[in-house]
């Protein structure tokens, strides 16, 4: 019994996961709308991790999609 509310506990939580990135996705794409006043080097920065984020979220590597994600929310002040 344990193992199976194990089980159940791991794939609810990946699925939580695989829905959370786009929503930080979005974030980060409603905040670049606004123009923020960045560096050039650190627009760079957002994007490269905007789009690092999305590739392995497609990739089904969420955990590192969503630290991909934090780090750019981080640099955007979000």
């Amino acid at each position: 019994m344990k193992k199976l509310l194990l089980s159940c506990a791991l794939v609810f939580s990946g699925a939580a996961m695989a829905h959370g990135c786009p929503g930080e996705m979005k974030a980060i794409d409603a905040k670049l709308l606004t123009k923020p006043a960045l560096a050039a080097a650190d627009q760079e920065k957002v994007a490269a991790l905007r789009s690092d984020g999305e590739r392995l979220h497609k990739a089904g590597e969420h955990t590192a999609s969503m630290k991909a994600l934090a780090d750019a929310k981080k640099i955007l002040g979000l």
